[in-house]
């Protein structure tokens, strides 16, 4: 009798379950797309480059929140500070300590963790609003640091960074600082993958579901909540830190509240406790209002801005949009992009015979 191939997708060990790629066409799928990133400088203009460097410092800072938010079940509204803080971080060890800057992104990125985890350590005993009043707290609190600490941040004048250079090779372009920029996204991102596979993973996800049952099988509430913040901080500071090497100049103003609600926006849109998700919010975010300012001047002088007299006032759609955008993701499609990527690759798996 011939054995017959069982039909179906059949995983008998929790390794095959916990896998990266599910498929080997899942894997063959990632390395196409890393190829054609990497020849994306040799057709791109600087402007399209400009708008996926940004989507790839986004993404790293709003996958390390989507770590602490998604995953754990923690809230914080002051990300975008600790986003800040990495950038200055980067640009105060390069001119103090004349530290290349190659090694000042990785080192920014732990200071910035030990900041995170000093104001993580209300998580260990608060919750739910009580906690989102505490990290707005921290958001205030680093803004007024950044403001008044101008050996480190250069005060309201703002600093002067350096671009990343490596053995002599100079990224101070678009074309050059791209390959930078996707090289710590695909680390950081194969790294979160990889940490939500482990024990610890595992852990801070059960914090999410069920403290308090999380608690009886011996899960340490107050470790896990404050190296979740850890880990969202150290997130944060690469992100800033190659926002601040792309920029060459860090403001004190931009990393204010609306910033930080923005990377919470990234995080909804994408999906929360989704790793993928977090880079799809990023690109939805960065990509919408471009689209809206395209739109909107395309309308400008025509015949509906005569007929609604907007005006100049038409650009700001742009934050309109982004506000409609969250509430309707919330509305419509709560699970965000990443569970509309994965209906359509099912959809498109069991072609013709999907129902």
């Amino acid at each position: 009798m011939t054995a017959m191939t069982p039909a179906g997708d059949y995983r008998s060990t929790y390794r095959e379950d916990m896998t990266i790629f599910p498929t080997r066409g899942s894997r063959y799928a990632v390395w196409l797309g890393l190829a054609l990133l990497c020849l994306a400088p040799l057709v791109l203009g600087r402007y399209e480059l400009g708008l996926l460097i940004t989507i790839g410092f986004s993404a790293i800072a709003a996958l390390g929140l989507n770590i602490l938010v998604g995953f754990t079940g923690q809230i914080s509204i002051g990300h975008a500070a600790f986003f800040g803080f990495g950038a200055f971080a980067s640009a105060w060890l390069h001119e103090s300590a004349h530290i290349p800057v190659a090694l000042c992104i990785p080192l920014a990125g732990l200071m910035t963790t030990a900041v995170g985890m000093v104001f993580g350590l209300p998580a260990a005993r608060l919750k739910g609003l009580y906690l989102a009043i505490a990290t707005l707290a921290a958001q205030f609190i680093l803004e007024d640091f950044f403001a008044r600490a101008r050996w480190f941040t250069g005060g309201v004048a703002g600093r002067i960074t350096e671009p990343f250079e490596l053995f002599g090779w100079v990224a101070d372009r678009e074309e050059s600082y791209f390959y930078v920029v996707l090289a710590y996204v695909v680390v950081m991102f194969v790294g979160a993958a990889n940490l939500m596979r482990t024990r610890d993973g595992r852990a801070l996800v059960a914090v999410r579901d069920h403290y308090l049952s999380a608690e009886m099988m011996g899960i340490n509430l107050a470790y896990y909540r404050t190296l979740s913040f850890g880990i969202a901080s150290f997130y944060a500071g690469i992100g800033g830190a190659l926002y601040a090497h792309y920029l060459l100049f860090v403001s004190v103003e931009a990393f204010n509240i609306l910033f930080s609600i923005q990377f919470l926006g990234m995080v909804i849109i994408g999906g929360l406790g989704s790793v993928m998700g977090s880079l799809m919010g990023a690109a939805f975010m960065v990509l919408l209002p471009e689209a809206v300012q395209m739109a909107a001047d395309a309308l400008a002088g025509g015949a509906i801005d005569r007929a609604l007299r907007l005006g100049a006032s038409i650009s700001f759609l742009r934050e309109m949009v982004i506000g409609a955008a969250i509430i309707l993701f919330l509305v419509f499609e709560p699970d965000g992009l990443a569970r509309r990527w994965r209906l359509i690759r099912a959809y498109w798996k069991l072609y013709p015979y999907s129902h």
